[in-house]
């Protein structure tokens, strides 16, 4: 009762009902929180909450202490999520190109395209816009989904278009003649794709549930930027600034590279032509 007592003395907390036993070990305190569940005053509330000290362990629940326990799930495991992302996208585009400034570039495309996505919802469903009704925020899983979604797509159209450029300057072509070809080559295929991911994907707008409309509209608002202005404007316009620069590594990486034999693992060996049968002219 003492606890209880500490709890409704808080600000933003409006009533608290006596504690109630449910078992031989454990009791239920009720709390009503002033506003909306996750205004700034309710989640400031919870905070002030969880911090008193208890007589026992105690556990939070109801829709704001879930939210606040969900944000800080994502918060403390974000970090590792990211750097193992970066380090394995990094680790794969340099086995793939041979170089270190084209993997950097890529992460740098990526993030340009899934930020600007989640700015779009922000935009969208926190401000009230395109139609949709303001909300107090964006669902806290919806950053995390739209990102990931968006950046592997990202690597995935930057990998179509690397690849043809790589053929293109392995045929003999120049820095600027081997970007042109790559993206006159990549740029049907990449914006096709795109697009046709984003009807699919777009159509969870059509959705009741607002995390879902989150979803597909982030989503689809990510890969058709990053298709269109990313993809077909920004990396070939740095490609080309770059020149021979896009290729560099240090010497004892590229060593490395050329050791494990990764620089030749797209090469195909070439076919014999068949051997010239003799004719024998029967003898009278």
């Amino acid at each position: 009762q003492a606890y209880a007592d500490e709890v409704a003395r808080v600000p933003g907390v409006v009533a608290v009902a006596p504690p109630a036993r449910l078992d031989a070990g454990h009791w239920e305190i009720d709390g009503v929180l002033a506003g909306k569940p996750l205004d700034g005053a309710a989640r400031d509330a919870v905070e002030r909450v969880r911090a008193l000290e208890a007589p026992a362990p105690v556990k939070f629940t109801g829709q704001t202490a879930d939210f606040l326990s969900q944000k800080d799930g994502i918060r403390d495991r974000l970090p590792l999520a990211i750097g193992v992302l970066a380090v394995v996208t990094l680790l794969l585009l340099f086995a793939f190109t041979g170089s270190v400034v084209l993997p950097f570039k890529a992460l740098l495309m990526n993030t340009l395209s899934t930020g600007a996505a989640l700015g779009f919802l922000v935009w969208v469903f926190q401000d009230g816009n395109l139609g949709f009704e303001a909300q107090s925020g964006i669902e806290s899983t919806t950053p995390v989904l739209v990102f990931a979604l968006a950046f592997g797509l990202s690597t995935d159209y930057n990998v179509f278009l690397l690849g043809r450029i790589k053929e293109a300057k392995a045929s003999g072509l120049d820095d600027r003649a081997a970007v042109t070809e790559g993206l006159a080559h990549t740029g049907r295929t990449v914006t096709s794709a795109a697009m046709l991911f984003c009807v699919a994907v777009g159509a969870l707008a059509l959705s009741r549930l607002v995390f879902v409309k989150e979803l597909g509209l982030g989503t689809a608002f990510a890969v058709i930027l990053d298709a269109t202005l990313v993809r077909a404007l920004l990396v070939p316009a740095l490609m080309v600034l770059l020149g021979g620069a896009n290729w560099w590594a240090p010497g004892p990486l590229r060593r490395l590279h050329r050791a494990l034999r990764l620089d030749r693992m797209e090469a195909t060996e070439p076919t014999p032509a068949p051997r010239a049968q003799e004719l024998v002219k029967p003898s009278a």
